[in-house]
C-alpha cells in the first residue's frame, strides 16, 4: 500500500473510509501496516502495556522511543504520535516538544487533545511547520478532571460545543480530527460540519474512518473491554494456549526435537 500524504488523507473525505489503528513497536507496526492507512502511536500504551490506570504518566521519552520503533517497522505508513499530558500546556512548551518528535523520529504528524481551547496551540504548531491531528469528545488526558470516562454529546448544548470545537481546530490548521466517546448521531453531525476527515472511536459509523487500540481489537487486553470495541480475535486465549503447549513440551522434553537442533 502506497504511503498516504496529508493531501491524499484529506481527499478521502466523502470518498472512502480511513483505517487507523494504534501501534507501539516495530513488530506489530509491520503487521498492522498492511491494512492500515494511518498508525497512531497512542499514549494508550501507558495503560495496555505500561499497566497504569490512565494515560497521564506517559512521557515524551516514552512516546519518542515507541514512535521510533513504529516508524522503523512501518516506514511506508503514515504515522501520528500522541503528545502526552503536560507537553503542550503553552505555545513554548508545545513547540519545544513537537520539535523533539520531528527531530528524533520519522513521525508524519502529532496529535493534541482538546477543542477550541487548544486551537491557538494548534495554530502555533501549524504555523511552525507541524502537521497536527486534533482530538475532541472524550479526552483520556482529562479523565481525572472529569471524574472518569464520560460519553459526550448527550444533549444539544454538548453537540453544538463539539461542532464548534471541530470547526475551531480545522480553522487553526489541523488536517484531521479524532472524535472519541461521542453519541453516534452527534459525531455524524460533527463530521459533516467540517471539510477535514473525522476519525471515530466509540463514535458510530457516520464519520470518515475508525481507530481502535490494536490490543483491544485483537482481544489481547483482558482487564476491560470498552462497549465500542469489537474483538476480531481472541488473542489472549490464543497466546495462553501456545505458551501452555510450549511449557508442556519443555517439561516432556518433546521440544526441542530433531527438527529444532543443530
Amino acid at each position: 500500500m502506497k504511503k498516504l500524504s496529508i493531501s491524499s488523507i484529506q481527499k478521502c473525505k466523502g470518498s472512502r473510509k480511513l483505517v487507523m489503528i494504534t501501534a507501539y513497536d516495530a513488530l506489530f507496526a509491520r503487521l498492522l501496516s498492511e491494512s492500515s492507512d494511518i498508525l497512531l502511536v497512542g499514549d494508550s500504551l501507558n495503560m495496555s502495556f505500561g499497566g497504569n490506570a490512565d494515560t497521564l504518566s506517559a512521557t515524551m521519552d516514552q512516546m519518542i522511543y515507541h514512535t521510533q520503533a513504529v516508524c522503523k517497522g512501518a516506514p511506508d505508513t503514515f504515522v501520528i504520535t500522541d503528545m502526552p499530558f503536560g507537553t503542550y500546556m503553552d505555545e513554548t512548551t508545545a513547540l519545544s516538544n513537537a520539535l523533539r518528535v520531528y527531530r528524533e523520529t520519522s513521525a508524519d504528524a502529532i496529535k493534541i487533545e482538546g477543542g477550541a481551547d487548544k486551537a491557538h496551540l494548534i495554530k502555533h504548531l501549524c504555523d511552525n511547520g507541524f502537521a497536527v491531528c486534533g482530538h475532541i469528545g472524550l479526552l483520556p488526558q482529562s479523565v481525572r478532571a472529569e471524574g472518569g470516562y464520560k460519553v459526550k454529546g448527550k444533549n444539544e448544548h454538548d453537540a453544538l460545543t463539539l461542532i464548534a470545537d471541530a470547526q475551531a481546530i480545522q480553522q487553526a490548521g489541523a488536517f484531521i480530527i479524532v472524535i472519541e466517546g461521542v453519541i453516534a448521531e452527534v459525531a455524524t453531525r460533527v463530521a459533516n460540519s467540517v471539510s477535514i476527515p473525522v476519525i471515530g472511536i466509540g463514535a458510530g459509523n457516520g464519520v470518515d474512518g475508525q481507530v481502535l487500540v490494536f490490543s483491544d481489537m485483537l482481544g489481547l487486553y483482558e482487564p476491560f473491554v470498552p462497549k465500542f470495541v469489537k474483538q476480531y480475535m481472541n488473542g489472549a486465549v490464543a497466546v495462553k494456549e501456545a505458551i501452555e503447549k510450549y511449557a508442556d513440551e519443555v517439561q516432556t522434553r518433546s521440544f526441542p526435537d530433531e527438527n529444532h537442533v543443530y
